[in-house]
Protein backbone atom coordinates (compact mmCIF):
# COMPACT_ATOMS: atom_id res chain seq x y z
CA UNK A 1 0.00 0.00 0.00
CA UNK A 2 1.07 3.60 -0.59
CA UNK A 3 0.35 6.46 1.84
CA UNK A 4 1.37 10.10 2.01
CA UNK A 5 2.39 12.05 5.11
CA UNK A 6 3.50 15.59 5.80
CA UNK A 7 5.67 17.21 8.46
CA UNK A 8 7.90 20.19 9.14
CA UNK A 9 10.94 17.93 8.68
CA UNK A 10 11.64 14.55 7.10
CA UNK A 11 12.02 13.02 10.57
CA UNK A 12 8.68 14.41 11.73
CA UNK A 13 6.89 13.06 8.64
CA UNK A 14 8.49 9.61 9.06
CA UNK A 15 7.67 9.56 12.79
CA UNK A 16 4.06 10.43 11.98
CA UNK A 17 3.90 7.64 9.38
CA UNK A 18 5.22 5.06 11.86
CA UNK A 19 2.79 6.20 14.56
CA UNK A 20 -0.32 6.31 12.37
CA UNK A 21 0.41 3.07 10.52
CA UNK A 22 1.40 1.28 13.71
CA UNK A 23 4.61 -0.16 12.29
CA UNK A 24 8.33 0.33 12.85
CA UNK A 25 10.27 2.83 10.72
CA UNK A 26 12.38 0.08 9.13
CA UNK A 27 9.26 -1.75 7.95
CA UNK A 28 8.44 0.69 5.14
CA UNK A 29 10.15 2.50 2.27
CA UNK A 30 10.14 6.29 2.19
CA UNK A 31 10.18 8.55 -0.85
CA UNK A 32 10.42 12.32 -0.46
CA UNK A 33 7.90 13.98 -2.77
CA UNK A 34 8.55 17.59 -1.79
CA UNK A 35 10.88 19.42 0.59
CA UNK A 36 10.95 23.08 1.55
CA UNK A 37 13.42 24.61 3.96
CA UNK A 38 12.19 26.88 6.75
CA UNK A 39 12.97 30.57 6.49
CA UNK A 40 12.33 33.82 8.27
CA UNK A 41 8.72 34.06 7.10
CA UNK A 42 7.90 30.47 6.19
CA UNK A 43 7.78 27.13 7.93
CA UNK A 44 9.65 24.07 6.76
CA UNK A 45 7.60 21.48 4.92
CA UNK A 46 8.30 17.90 3.84
CA UNK A 47 5.89 15.61 2.01
CA UNK A 48 6.75 11.92 1.86
CA UNK A 49 5.25 8.84 0.26
CA UNK A 50 5.36 5.62 2.26
CA UNK A 51 5.38 2.19 0.61
CA UNK A 52 4.44 -0.75 2.82
CA UNK A 53 4.13 -4.44 2.10
CA UNK A 54 0.57 -4.44 3.44
CA UNK A 55 -1.99 -5.15 0.71
CA UNK A 56 -5.03 -4.43 2.85
CA UNK A 57 -6.65 -1.13 3.79
CA UNK A 58 -6.24 0.60 7.11
CA UNK A 59 -8.90 -0.32 9.61
CA UNK A 60 -10.40 3.14 9.86
CA UNK A 61 -9.91 6.80 9.08
CA UNK A 62 -9.33 8.78 5.95
CA UNK A 63 -6.21 8.71 3.80
CA UNK A 64 -2.96 8.68 5.74
CA UNK A 65 -2.35 12.32 4.89
CA UNK A 66 -5.88 13.33 5.85
CA UNK A 67 -6.97 15.17 8.96
CA UNK A 68 -8.36 12.10 10.67
CA UNK A 69 -5.70 9.64 11.77
CA UNK A 70 -6.39 5.94 11.32
CA UNK A 71 -6.77 3.79 14.39
CA UNK A 72 -3.71 1.80 15.34
CA UNK A 73 -3.71 -1.72 13.95
CA UNK A 74 -2.09 -4.80 15.34
CA UNK A 75 1.58 -5.13 14.69
CA UNK A 76 2.47 -7.88 12.25
CA UNK A 77 3.82 -11.08 13.73
CA UNK A 78 7.35 -12.30 13.15
CA UNK A 79 8.30 -12.91 9.52
CA UNK A 80 7.60 -16.36 8.14
CA UNK A 81 11.27 -17.00 7.55
CA UNK A 82 12.35 -15.88 11.03
CA UNK A 83 14.60 -12.99 11.99
CA UNK A 84 17.91 -14.48 10.86
CA UNK A 85 18.83 -15.17 7.27
CA UNK A 86 19.24 -18.89 6.73
CA UNK A 87 21.95 -20.45 4.59
CA UNK A 88 19.27 -22.18 2.52
CA UNK A 89 17.56 -18.86 1.78
CA UNK A 90 20.86 -17.29 0.71
CA UNK A 91 21.62 -20.22 -1.60
CA UNK A 92 18.13 -19.96 -3.11
CA UNK A 93 18.57 -16.24 -3.73
CA UNK A 94 21.95 -16.78 -5.39
CA UNK A 95 20.57 -19.55 -7.60
CA UNK A 96 17.56 -17.44 -8.54
CA UNK A 97 19.58 -14.39 -9.63
CA UNK A 98 22.15 -16.52 -11.47
CA UNK A 99 19.27 -18.26 -13.22
CA UNK A 100 17.81 -14.91 -14.24
CA UNK A 101 20.96 -13.66 -15.93
CA UNK A 102 21.54 -17.06 -17.54
CA UNK A 103 18.06 -16.94 -19.10
CA UNK A 104 18.94 -13.46 -20.34
CA UNK A 105 21.80 -15.05 -22.25
CA UNK A 106 24.66 -13.83 -20.06
CA UNK A 107 27.01 -15.70 -17.77
CA UNK A 108 27.90 -14.57 -14.29
CA UNK A 109 28.19 -15.46 -10.63
CA UNK A 110 26.41 -14.10 -7.57
CA UNK A 111 27.80 -14.01 -4.04
CA UNK A 112 26.89 -12.50 -0.68
CA UNK A 113 28.07 -8.88 -0.48
CA UNK A 114 26.89 -8.11 3.06
CA UNK A 115 24.33 -9.05 5.68
CA UNK A 116 22.53 -6.39 7.69
CA UNK A 117 19.37 -6.25 9.74
CA UNK A 118 16.44 -6.62 7.32
CA UNK A 119 18.83 -6.32 4.38
CA UNK A 120 20.85 -8.74 2.25
CA UNK A 121 23.39 -7.51 -0.29
CA UNK A 122 24.20 -9.60 -3.36
CA UNK A 123 27.20 -9.05 -5.62
CA UNK A 124 26.87 -9.80 -9.31
CA UNK A 125 30.10 -10.49 -11.21
CA UNK A 126 30.07 -10.93 -14.97
CA UNK A 127 32.04 -9.97 -18.05
CA UNK A 128 28.74 -8.48 -19.21
CA UNK A 129 28.34 -6.29 -16.12
CA UNK A 130 27.82 -3.10 -18.13
CA UNK A 131 24.88 -4.72 -19.93
CA UNK A 132 23.42 -6.18 -16.74
CA UNK A 133 23.67 -2.78 -15.02
CA UNK A 134 22.06 -1.03 -17.97
CA UNK A 135 21.59 2.66 -18.67
CA UNK A 136 21.30 4.56 -15.39
CA UNK A 137 21.15 1.19 -13.61
CA UNK A 138 17.67 0.34 -14.90
CA UNK A 139 18.48 -3.28 -15.76
CA UNK A 140 20.11 -3.78 -12.38
CA UNK A 141 17.05 -2.21 -10.72
CA UNK A 142 14.77 -4.59 -12.62
CA UNK A 143 16.82 -7.61 -11.55
CA UNK A 144 16.78 -6.35 -7.98
CA UNK A 145 13.00 -5.94 -8.10
CA UNK A 146 12.57 -9.54 -9.29
CA UNK A 147 14.93 -10.72 -6.55
CA UNK A 148 12.81 -8.96 -3.92
CA UNK A 149 9.61 -10.48 -5.34
CA UNK A 150 11.23 -13.92 -5.14
CA UNK A 151 12.37 -13.26 -1.57
CA UNK A 152 8.80 -12.39 -0.65
CA UNK A 153 7.57 -15.66 -2.12
CA UNK A 154 10.15 -17.42 0.04
CA UNK A 155 8.45 -15.93 3.09
CA UNK A 156 10.96 -13.12 3.61
CA UNK A 157 8.89 -10.01 2.91
CA UNK A 158 10.74 -8.44 5.85
CA UNK A 159 14.05 -8.47 3.95
CA UNK A 160 15.23 -6.04 1.31
CA UNK A 161 17.52 -7.51 -1.31
CA UNK A 162 20.16 -5.12 -2.65
CA UNK A 163 21.82 -6.21 -5.89
CA UNK A 164 25.06 -4.53 -6.92
CA UNK A 165 27.71 -4.98 -9.59
CA UNK A 166 31.11 -3.30 -9.90
CA UNK A 167 30.21 -1.00 -6.98
CA UNK A 168 27.63 0.69 -9.20
CA UNK A 169 25.40 1.71 -6.28
CA UNK A 170 28.17 3.67 -4.54
CA UNK A 171 29.40 5.24 -7.77
CA UNK A 172 25.84 6.23 -8.64
CA UNK A 173 25.30 7.87 -5.25
CA UNK A 174 28.50 9.90 -5.58
CA UNK A 175 27.52 10.95 -9.10
CA UNK A 176 24.03 12.04 -7.99
CA UNK A 177 25.39 14.09 -5.08
CA UNK A 178 27.73 15.93 -7.46
CA UNK A 179 24.86 16.43 -9.91
CA UNK A 180 22.61 17.82 -7.19
CA UNK A 181 25.13 20.44 -6.09
CA UNK A 182 26.04 21.39 -9.67
CA UNK A 183 22.39 21.90 -10.68
CA UNK A 184 21.67 23.77 -7.43
CA UNK A 185 24.47 26.23 -8.23
CA UNK A 186 23.04 26.70 -11.73
CA UNK A 187 19.54 27.29 -10.34
CA UNK A 188 20.82 29.88 -7.84
CA UNK A 189 22.70 31.66 -10.62
CA UNK A 190 19.95 31.71 -13.25
CA UNK A 191 16.92 31.78 -10.87
CA UNK A 192 15.31 29.21 -13.22
CA UNK A 193 14.19 25.69 -12.31
CA UNK A 194 15.82 22.56 -13.73
CA UNK A 195 14.01 19.24 -14.25
CA UNK A 196 16.29 16.23 -13.82
CA UNK A 197 16.06 12.92 -15.68
CA UNK A 198 13.58 10.27 -14.46
CA UNK A 199 14.93 8.43 -11.41
CA UNK A 200 13.91 5.60 -9.14
CA UNK A 201 12.67 6.40 -5.59
CA UNK A 202 16.06 5.84 -3.93
CA UNK A 203 17.89 8.18 -6.33
CA UNK A 204 15.20 10.85 -5.98
CA UNK A 205 15.38 10.73 -2.21
CA UNK A 206 19.15 11.19 -2.40
CA UNK A 207 18.68 14.37 -4.46
CA UNK A 208 16.07 15.72 -2.02
CA UNK A 209 18.20 14.94 1.03
CA UNK A 210 21.40 16.34 -0.48
CA UNK A 211 19.80 19.74 -1.16
CA UNK A 212 17.64 19.89 1.94
CA UNK A 213 20.16 22.11 3.79
CA UNK A 214 20.43 24.72 1.03
CA UNK A 215 18.09 27.45 2.20
CA UNK A 216 17.30 29.15 -1.13
CA UNK A 217 16.85 25.98 -3.22
CA UNK A 218 13.95 23.54 -3.02
CA UNK A 219 13.04 20.26 -4.70
CA UNK A 220 9.87 18.52 -5.78
CA UNK A 221 9.11 15.19 -7.48
CA UNK A 222 6.98 15.35 -10.62
CA UNK A 223 5.37 12.70 -12.80
CA UNK A 224 3.70 9.34 -12.38
CA UNK A 225 4.93 5.78 -11.93
CA UNK A 226 8.14 4.46 -10.44
CA UNK A 227 10.50 6.70 -12.40
CA UNK A 228 9.59 10.30 -11.55
CA UNK A 229 11.63 13.45 -12.14
CA UNK A 230 12.98 15.87 -9.55
CA UNK A 231 12.58 19.58 -10.20
CA UNK A 232 15.13 21.83 -8.51
CA UNK A 233 14.00 25.43 -8.25
CA UNK A 234 15.02 28.72 -6.70
CA UNK A 235 13.02 30.09 -3.80
CA UNK A 236 15.36 32.78 -2.51
CA UNK A 237 16.01 33.67 1.11
CA UNK A 238 12.81 34.53 2.94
Amino acid sequence: MIYEFEGRTEKEAIDRAAMELGIEKDEFDVEILEAQRSGLFKKGFVKIQVHTGDSGPLEAGTSAAGSEAPRARKRPGPPKGGGEISETFEKNMISFVEGLIERMGYGGTVSILYREERKLGLKLESEYSSILIGKKGKTLDALQLLANVYAGRQGREDLRIILDSENYRIRREESLVRLAYTVADKVRETKNSVLLEPMNPFDRRLIHTTLNDIADVETKSEGEGLYKQVRIYYRGLR
